[in-house]
């Protein structure tokens, strides 16, 4: 019998999509320090799978982590977005694909 270690966070329905494979598997819930910890390697995971992609389905996924962890901080998406329109007033977006090259004092 093959196992393959993960040791990582899944999506919530993935042991319902292992188990409708016929296959078994071990899983733990996580505390919300550990929750805090496994949310931020995994938006590392998807952000680099975007990178090498840059499939836009990656994105989703990002933002899908970026959901939990905003949950997980007790704040809400309203909240989160009102701070990034505040930022983006105030200090611009990325949009115009502006590069800076250096800053003479």
């Amino acid at each position: 019998m093959k196992e393959i270690i993960y040791n990582k966070l899944v999506r919530d329905k993935i042991p319902n999509i292992i188990e409708a494979d016929n296959k078994k598997y071990l899983t733990e819930i996580v505390k919300k320090d550990e929750l805090k910890e496994l949310l931020n390697k995994k938006l590392r995971e998807e952000v680099e799978e975007y990178i090498e992609s840059n499939d836009i389905e990656e994105i989703a996924d990002i933002l899908e982590v970026i959901y939990a962890i905003i949950e997980n901080n007790n704040v809400s998406k309203k909240e989160v977005e009102k701070i990034r329109k505040n930022k983006k007033e105030k200090r611009g977006g990325f949009n115009e694909g502006i590069k800076l090259i250096k800053v003479i004092e």
